[in-house]
């Protein structure tokens, strides 16, 4: 995998209780998955109907999230340009971005919560939240839910971009650095609980001279590791490294090395018992492609090379 790649517009700055909203989840916020029984058809439990939401596929919706009127959403972020909190301390970047546009045809909130990454598909499973939206790399086994930070289930995956791990260097890259095979002997960073961190464990064993791994709770704690000089090398996702090519210490920090390396796709994780949620999710994300308001996302984070046509579920092997 990977798991993240990479914030901040006005459709996010939208307060909770109206469509198109992207909000930090409050404490109070419902934390069970709530009766999926559905009410008559076209319409929810509360009475409304698409027609009265003005969003086209409000009736697709369960009937638990009609009522509530908010998907509640698990995400990790500090993943810039992914999800990231920006300076009025809201939640931005391509995933929120992308929500924002998901609920103006869904007719209801995206609020997002923050946790731990390798906890959301289990919280999800729990009932904290409804989705994983968190440049979650869609693999098999977490389908499945045989990886550790899937376990209790697994999730079904609506995938709707994609991307690859990278490696973030110091800029002029004083250790030559550019292929999986330089890593060995070398001190790497990468995120707990991520495809980046399976990614060193499978190359420190083709190693002879063995990697010093350095794996963090927050993807930013290693590319500080980095910047201090503690790490030779982050392995994150190809666009979180580009982002902080970019942007870190006006672009004269770091570089990216070498070649985008095992591209997957990302996909927004949805309970395997929530079929009806998971193909709301879907036909959102067709819309939105369609319509092009996932296009402008794409563009406004200089992302379009891992947009995707069309939205499908569970493509990731």
């Amino acid at each position: 995998m990977t798991v993240r790649t990479t914030r901040r517009p006005a459709a996010a700055r939208s307060r909770i209780g109206t469509a198109g909203a992207v909000a930090v989840a409050g404490a109070l916020l419902l934390t069970g998955c709530g009766d999926q029984t559905e009410g008559a058809a076209g319409e929810s439990g509360d009475g409304k109907k698409a027609a009265d939401t003005g969003a086209p596929l409000y009736d697709e919706l369960p009937s638990s999230i009609q009522k509530a009127g908010t998907i509640k959403v698990g995400s990790d972020i500090a993943y810039a340009p992914v999800e990231f909190v920006d300076k009025d301390g809201k939640p931005a970047g391509i995933d929120p971005d992308l929500a924002a546009e998901l609920s103006k045809v869904l007719g209801v909130d995206l609020a997002f919560q923050n946790g731990t990454f390798d906890q959301l598909i289990l919280g999800m499973n729990s009932g904290r939240y409804d989705i994983v939206m968190s440049a979650v790399t869609d693999t098999e086994e977490r389908q499945k839910g045989v990886s550790e930070d899937a376990e209790g289930g697994g999730a079904d995956f609506v995938d709707y971009f994609r991307a690859g791990s990278a490696l973030l260097v110091a800029k002029g890259n004083p250790e030559k650095i550019t292929t999986l095979d330089d890593l060995c002997g070398k001190t790497v960073a990468a995120q707990r609980g991520t495809a980046n961190e399976a990614l060193v464990r499978e190359q420190n064993k083709k190693c002879g001279k063995k990697i010093d791994p350095f794996f963090a709770d927050k993807d930013t704690d290693s590319i500080t590791q980095l910047q201090n000089s503690r790490a030779d090398v982050v392995v994150t996702d190809y666009p979180v490294a580009a982002y902080n090519a970019k942007t870190f210490g006006g672009g004269e920090r770091f570089e990216v090395a070498g070649e985008q390396i095992d591209a997957a796709p990302y996909g927004i994780a949805v309970s395997k018992k929530n079929a009806k949620l998971r193909d709301a999710v879907q036909a959102a994300m067709n819309k939105i492609m369609k319509d092009g308001s996932y296009e402008k996302v794409m563009k406004k984070w200089d992302v379009t090379n891992g947009a995707l046509d069309e939205a499908t579920i569970n493509a990731g092997s």
